[in-house]
């Protein structure tokens, strides 16, 4: 069923080029026949003398007495650089080449099924072979692309119970540790041996002390973060953000919650764990006669750092919980002051509209100038028609001598005229002085309106903020311990008759 699969995957795949390269070290009895050597592939020939021993890469004679013990043979692509290495259905080698290295070195013929897989991976088992057992590794971490290219490393190891020989593949792109992993094994030569030396040499330069200064960096970000969000003083005043700018806090606390993701550390511990469960089958297998002082007292070295790893992550777990925990306060507390900011924004436009209102209905008075031109006019319209009686004879019509004459050469004036004016200019002056007088107190009270809406808008927002910190503080405080639980239910229950007396009144 493998052999199935292998060649089903291998057929559907595609391939890229990349600069290969072989590391062999072999360690012998005599350490003077001690060997370690890295060259480049030129050509296919090149490549499958190294996979076979054949040719230039012939197993060296040895003087009687002179024993191999152990050594380790590798193809390497250290600084892979075409933008699909690492993505699905793509392999690095030619299929042809790739077929020849998995079944003449006994690698897993699963790895092939794994080239899409993200993240770290880890799987180790035999092959199931009595007469020549192997141990299969699988180890990798890839990303999708980034800024165009594909990232990751891959190792595929196969360890030779009977010879002592691992056989492997090694590729990794430029972003990642594989270089560096690769010159520590080269000084670790004396210790290939144990299958395990190269994926451990990987596993701590993954796990080394950049992501703990990330993490340290992160939570000095949450510091500043809480400095502009609660107003926690807990950093230097060059530190202090210049302005609270809400989009650009916000946009601070998404790339502070991704950076503290990075490298999530259960992954990581479920890695450790699986090497540690395959280095104990690896052991239980491991032939007598290699079985040697120096190879125990690596294994037990190798898996103490797999203890010292587990518990750093363990650390790093719970720190990271607090970060992410503090951060999520953070958020709630800047959409608490965006609800807080957007509540007043709406208090202002319903201020305007409520001033836009009154403004209409103040307008509206000055169709009473209208009116007032009226009551001017209206005073002697009325008198004119009272002195139209008896007051005035202007001598015009038959009642007045000739019915022809109509000049009105003849009428006469009352010496009574004055009365016309003394009743409507006076009468005339007490309509405005009374229409002014209404006008200034409805002035008055309109005026004393507007101060009561402004005051009503301040106090309801005052009660929006009030109410909101009160659910604030009773629903998650930021920097109180869980040792201050007494306190904090004692300022609960006050905080709830508190509540209540604003309740009664």
């Amino acid at each position: 069923m493998d052999d199935f699969f292998f060649r089903y995957y291998l057929d559907k795949f595609q391939t890229v080029e990349e600069k290969t390269s072989y590391l062999e070290i072999f360690n012998y009895s005599d350490t003077a026949y001690n060997t370690c050597e890295e060259h480049i592939l030129l050509t296919d020939d090149d490549f499958g003398n190294f996979l076979r021993r054949q040719g230039a890469f012939a197993p060296p004679r040895l003087k009687d007495g002179v024993k191999l013990q152990d050594g380790l043979r590798l193809i390497v692509q250290k600084e892979a650089d075409q933008s699909n290495t690492f993505a699905p259905l793509y392999l690095s080698l030619k299929k042809e080449s790739y077929e020849s290295m998995v079944r003449t070195w006994h690698l897993p013929f699963r790895a092939i099924e794994g080239i899409s897989l993200v993240g770290p991976f880890f799987w180790c088992a035999d092959d199931g072979d009595e007469d020549d057992r192997h141990l299969q590794i699988i180890f990798r971490k890839s990303d999708v692309r980034k800024k165009g290219k594909t990232r990751g490393w891959e190792i595929m190891l196969s360890y030779s119970y009977r010879t002592g020989i691992t056989t492997g593949f090694v590729k990794g792109t430029k972003s990642s540790d594989i270089v560096k992993s690769l010159k520590h094994l080269v000084e670790c030569s004396t210790e290939v041996g144990h299958p395990f030396l190269l994926p451990i040499i990987v596993l701590s330069h993954d796990l080394s002390y950049t992501g703990d200064v990330r993490q340290r960096e992160a939570r000095d970000w949450l510091r500043r973060l809480e400095n502009a969000i609660t107003m926690r003083n807990e950093i230097d005043e060059k530190e202090v953000y210049s302005d609270f700018d809400v989009d650009g806090i916000n946009r601070d606390l998404v790339e502070c919650h991704s950076q503290v993701l990075w490298k999530r550390p259960q992954a990581y511990q479920e890695i450790i764990k699986e090497i540690k469960e395959a280095m104990q089958r690896f052991r239980s297998y491991m032939p007598a006669e290699k079985h040697t002082k120096t190879l125990e007292t690596q294994h037990n070295s190798m898996s103490s750092r797999l203890e010292f790893y587990r518990v750093k992550l363990t650390g790093m777990e719970h720190y990271i919980h607090t970060t992410l925990e503090r951060l999520h306060i953070q958020r709630q507390a800047l959409y608490n002051i965006m609800a807080q900011k957007e509540s007043k924004l709406n208090l202002e436009i319903a201020s305007q509209q409520r001033r836009v209102a009154h403004a209409t209905k103040r307008d509206g008075t000055a169709m009473k100038t209208l009116s007032l031109l009226g009551a001017v006019f209206l005073p002697g319209t009325f008198m004119a028609s009272i002195f139209s009686m008896t007051f005035f004879d202007f001598n015009v019509g038959p009642d007045s001598g000739d019915s022809s004459n109509s000049s009105g050469d003849s009428a006469q004036v009352s010496s009574m005229l004055w009365i016309y004016f003394v009743v409507t200019v006076p009468l005339t002056l007490v309509i405005l002085l009374f229409w002014y007088i209404i006008d200034r107190r409805r002035e008055k009270r309109y005026s004393e309106e507007d101060v009561e809406i402004e005051k009503g808008i301040d106090t309801m927002e005052k009660d929006i903020l009030a109410v909101m910190r009160r659910k604030t503080i009773t629903k998650a405080t930021t920097w109180t311990s869980q040792g201050a639980s007494g306190a904090g239910s004692k300022r609960e229950r006050l905080l709830e008759l508190k509540e209540t007396e604003d309740d009664m009144v």
